[in-house]
C-alpha cells in the first residue's frame, strides 16, 4: 500500500483527467485501459475476471475494501492510498464511492464470435454512458431483451461484448 500526498504523482497518470470526457474516451482505448469506478464496480470487474493495474481510495475507505485490496495485491496491482482533497486534485472530482481502479482493457472478441450462436444481435454505436443499456446484474449485456450478444463500436467509451 503506497500512502500519496502528491497529485502529480506520474504513477497516478491513469487517473487523471476524468472528467474531460473526450480526452477519456481518447485515452482509455489508446492506453488499453478502463477505470473501474466504485467498489460495488471494482468487484464484479475483479468477479469477471479482469486484473487490475492499480487501485485508489482515501483512507476512510480501507475497512470497506479489505477483500478489493487482497486481490489488487494478490494481482500485483499498486494500491494507492491518498486524502479526499488529493484524491479530487487527481481525478477531477469527488471520489465518494469508496474507489477507482485502472484495468487492462480487455481484447474485443472478433465479429464472428460475438454472432456465433446468437439467434438476435443488438449493434450500438457510439454509446455515451454504457450504464444505460440495459444491464443488470440478473440480465448483464443487454441478455433481458433476449439478445444473444451485444456490441458497441470501437468508438464507445466502454465497448463491450455478452
Amino acid at each position: 500500500m503506497i500512502h500519496l500526498t502528491d497529485p502529480a504523482d506520474e504513477r497516478l497518470r491513469d487517473y487523471t483527467g476524468l472528467t474531460d470526457v473526450a480526452l477519456r474516451r481518447a485515452r482509455e482505448p489508446a492506453e488499453g485501459l478502463f477505470i473501474a469506478e466504485s467498489s460495488q464496480v471494482i468487484r464484479r470487474a475483479l468477479r469477471a475476471g479482469h486484473r487490475p493495474r492499480s487501485l485508489l481510495t482515501a483512507p476512510r475507505w480501507l475497512p470497506d475494501l479489505t477483500d478489493v485490496i487482497t486481490a489488487c495485491e494478490e494481482a500485483g496491482a499498486e494500491v494507492f492510498v491518498a486524502e479526499e482533497d488529493v484524491l479530487e486534485a487527481i481525478t477531477g472530482f469527488h471520489v465518494h464511492r469508496g474507489a477507482i481502479a485502472s484495468m487492462p482493457r480487455p481484447v474485443l472478441a472478433p465479429v464472428a464470435d460475438l454472432l456465433r450462436g446468437a439467434r438476435t444481435v443488438a449493434v450500438l454505436e457510439d454509446v455515451v454512458d454504457h450504464t444505460n443499456v440495459c444491464v443488470d446484474q440478473q440480465h448483464p449485456s443487454g441478455k433481458s431483451l433476449g439478445h444473444g450478444s451485444i456490441a458497441a463500436s470501437s468508438t464507445s467509451p466502454s465497448a463491450a461484448s455478452g
